[in-house]
């Protein structure tokens, strides 16, 4: 008998114990709602890179040329680079992405180091412009991506180029 009253008093103790249990955590409706917000201002944000990349996309993104087996920048690539420089300081978010290309001629090899040249050049004016360094990527693709595939004078002038690739 005594067992039995032992037995159901724990019984009695055990669910009292269950029903009281741990109180469920609560998501707070301020912390959800600063997490919206915040998620909104970033939505705003991009939107607003995206526009104003919009509006620059096209000066950024013009190409310039380099004479055979050149990498020294003419003149009118020192004045597209400096409008470029321009548009960069004004745009502090926008990066830029360098590429250096060549013509068909001569091996894969030195064709990757003057691309790379090339595009160390134009990143190098843009420097001295006063365009940080931290915006500025350079990669060099020799002569595997042409744009006019010929074999003529006329397309290896439109394969010596520096493109530009600007982000945010």
């Amino acid at each position: 008998m005594k067992n039995r009253l032992l037995l159901a008093v724990m019984a009695i103790l055990c669910m009292s114990l269950l029903s009281f249990g741990c109180a469920k955590k609560q998501v707070a409706g301020p912390d959800k709602d600063n997490w919206e917000e915040q998620e909104r201002e970033r939505l705003a944000r991009e939107r607003e890179l995206r526009e104003k990349l919009g509006r620059v996309a096209g000066e950024l993104g013009t190409m310039i040329h380099f004479d055979f087996d050149r990498y020294d920048l003419k003149p009118e690539a020192r004045q597209t680079l400096t409008r470029k420089a321009e548009i960069l300081k004004q745009y502090p978010e926008i990066k830029l992405v360098i590429e250096g290309h060549c013509d068909q001629r001569g091996t894969a090899e030195y064709n990757l180091a003057l691309g790379e040249r090339r595009a160390r050049a134009a990143a190098d004016y843009l420097v001295n412009l006063g365009v940080p360094t931290a915006k500025l990527s350079i990669v060099s693709y020799g002569k595997e991506r042409p744009l006019d595939p010929a074999n003529n004078e006329a397309a290896w002038a439109k394969n010596r180029r520096d493109e530009f690739k600007p982000s945010y």
